[in-house]
C-alpha cells in the first residue's frame, strides 16, 4: 500500500459524518435512521458535543455495502455488533 493510499484510508476511518450526510448517503429520513439504530440495523451515533452526533464514515460505508449486497437483517445486526465492538477496541 502506498503512503497516499494509507493516508486516504486513515482519513476515511477517522472521518465522522453528521446526520444530514448519513441520511443522504442512505437515502432515508431521520425517523428511519433512529428506527434502524433502535432495531440494531445501524450503529449508534457518536456524541460530538451537547447537541451534535455523527457516525464514522467507514461504518456507514460498510452498512450501505451490506444492504447493496442483499444481506439479511440478521446478517446486518451481526455486522453492527462487529462495528460497535471495533469502536471499543480503538478506545
Amino acid at each position: 500500500m502506498t503512503s497516499t493510499t494509507a493516508q486516504t484510508n486513515a482519513l476515511t476511518i477517522n472521518t465522522i459524518l453528521r446526520m444530514r450526510a448519513v441520511l443522504d448517503a442512505r437515502g432515508i429520513e431521520k425517523s428511519q435512521q433512529y428506527l434502524d439504530v433502535q432495531n440494531g440495523l445501524f450503529t449508534p451515533p457518536i456524541k460530538l458535543g451537547v447537541k451534535a452526533i455523527g457516525w464514522p464514515q467507514n461504518e456507514v460505508a460498510a452498512l450501505n455495502a451490506a444492504r447493496i449486497a442483499g444481506k439479511s437483517n440478521d446478517q446486518i445486526r451481526s455486522l453492527v455488533q462487529h462495528l460497535v465492538a471495533a469502536r471499543a477496541a480503538l478506545a
